[in-house]
């Protein structure tokens, strides 16, 4: 047996099914995130449309990589939608850096974001925007000050650091 290897692929990655927009999705991706790019697309061959019911040579899989994670889009039909059960975390240390994300993943999604940084974006994939200190917040000894910045949050769409930073400040 033979094995072919034709990447350094990580162990474990994730794969995103689409209907059909698999390449839109990963043109849109890696034009948010810097240090991005699409490593490979795969197509279907003239066989198996009994199964798969897509036209030969339209795209199977996009292979593609966001800030050095790789990800996979498969063209798949419509038999599933993306639900919040996943969701991908984008770590920020600055309110810019917030800003950005959610502006740019949110473009052309719902128009209601959810709570707590979370938004969908116009694939319906749910992200969660999260600034890096409410780790360090959440984690803290004193319960009124965890208390404190968790109610804060979760008044919040967009996560705002200065309002969470005042909450953690301002608790006993």
């Amino acid at each position: 047996m033979t094995t072919i290897k034709s990447q350094n692929l990580q162990k474990i990655g994730s794969c995103l099914w689409f209907d059909s927009q698999a390449e839109a999705a990963a043109k849109f991706y890696v034009s948010v995130f810097k240090n991005s790019g699409i490593t490979r697309t795969t197509y279907y061959p003239d066989s198996g449309q009994d199964v798969h019911g897509k036209p030969a040579g339209s795209v199977l899989t996009v292979e593609f990589q966001l800030e050095g994670q790789e990800f996979m889009g498969l063209n798949g039909g419509n038999a599933f939608k993306f639900n919040e059960a996943i969701s991908f975390v984008v770590h920020c240390d600055t309110q810019d850096e917030i800003d950005y994300y959610w502006n740019h993943l949110k473009e052309g999604g719902p128009v209601d974001a959810q709570q707590c940084g979370w938004l969908k974006d116009q694939f319906g994939v749910s992200w969660q925007i999260v600034p890096n200190c409410m780790l360090d917040y959440m984690t803290d000894k004193n319960p009124q000050k965890v208390k404190a910045v968790f109610t804060a949050m979760m008044q919040m769409k967009k996560m705002d650091i200065a309002a969470l930073d005042a909450a953690y400040a301002n608790a006993s």
